[in-house]
């Protein structure tokens, strides 16, 4: 068999899993190759996740989901995907299917060190890495973490970092996580879909970048509303002057003109979904005022 050209190579860890109780399905992937997310992660909400890497036939990721949307399971759809491959053994594929079961498969020919581990609700993978721990501590953290799927992908990653990774570096880093009505609005299926194209330090920027996925688009905590008055009254007061969005000055009292611009400051900032009654603001939104202004 002839090797493929070393250019198509993504040499990556991987972990695809499932969140049945939460009927939520991810990928979370990271690469010395550029825009990782381009290529290895596809899933569909209620059927599904794969990921397709090594010299990745990215028709594995529309075909795996096909076939297991038509009643097949994880082993069954990988096996079927690698009956007519003629380059299966420079293949690394993991699926999982809405159920959480799981399969991972790595060629013979993927460059060392590369393999796979299963278990309930996940199958992580990788190739080209520093050592087996990089997969093994994957999927170690992973079955201990608590939370929301993307926080335990994120995490497994960061720990499959730590544990080695990839042995010619970082470069790129993506997470992607479907449910139900789950994307902008309730249109589509995409809830969580954030990439890294290329970074010194990938799964730490893609970490950030999660965090304020979270605090655009996560509904504001009741716990968490804050009254506007005395020093919280002041601080956003003056925020708001230093920031431009009120023009005069602080008289002592929360005015309606004050109102108007912190409104104005949820919009211009993107934070529709954390709009507060008058009198009262988000306080996820306030530490982020305050972190504008320090």
């Amino acid at each position: 068999m002839k090797s493929p050209n070393m250019k198509d190579v993504i040499a990556t860890y991987s972990i695809v899993a499932a969140d049945p109780e939460n009927d939520e399905l991810g990928i979370a992937v990271q690469s010395k190759f550029l825009a990782v997310g381009n290529a290895v992660p596809w899933a569909k909400a209620g059927v599904g996740a794969v990921a397709t890497q090594s010299w990745a036939n990215t028709s594995f990721g529309p075909r795996g989901l096909e076939l297991l949307e038509k009643g097949h399971t994880p082993q069954e759809a990988l096996n079927i995907l690698l009956e007519d491959d003629g380059k299966k053994e420079y293949r690394q594929v993991g699926i999982v299917d809405a159920k959480g079961n799981a399969a991972s498969f790595t060629g013979k020919e993927c460059f060392p060190w590369a393999g796979g581990v299963t278990g309930e609700n996940y199958a992580c993978q990788g190739n080209i890495l520093v050592n087996e721990e990089t997969v093994t501590q994957m999927a170690e953290v992973f079955e201990k973490s608590q939370g929301d799927l993307a926080s335990r992908l994120l995490e497994a990653l960061d720990a499959a970092q730590d544990a080695g990774g990839d042995s010619r570096g970082m470069q790129s880093a993506a997470i992607l996580v479907v449910k139900p009505e789950g994307g902008y609005g309730g249109f589509n299926d995409r809830f969580i879909d954030l990439r890294v194209d290329d970074h010194p330090n990938p799964i730490k920027e893609l970490m950030r970048i999660y965090d304020l996925h979270k605090l655009y688009f996560t509904k504001t905590d009741p716990d968490r509303i804050r009254k506007i008055e005395g020093d919280v009254e002041k601080k956003i007061a003056k925020a708001l002057i230093q920031l431009d969005y009120f023009q005069g000055a602080y008289s002592g009292n929360w005015t309606e003109e004050l109102q108007e611009a912190l409104k104005t400051y949820y919009l211009t900032e993107n934070f529709d979904d954390r709009i507060a009654e008058d009198g009262y603001i988000d306080g996820d939104v306030l530490d982020f005022m305050m972190n504008q202004v320090k």
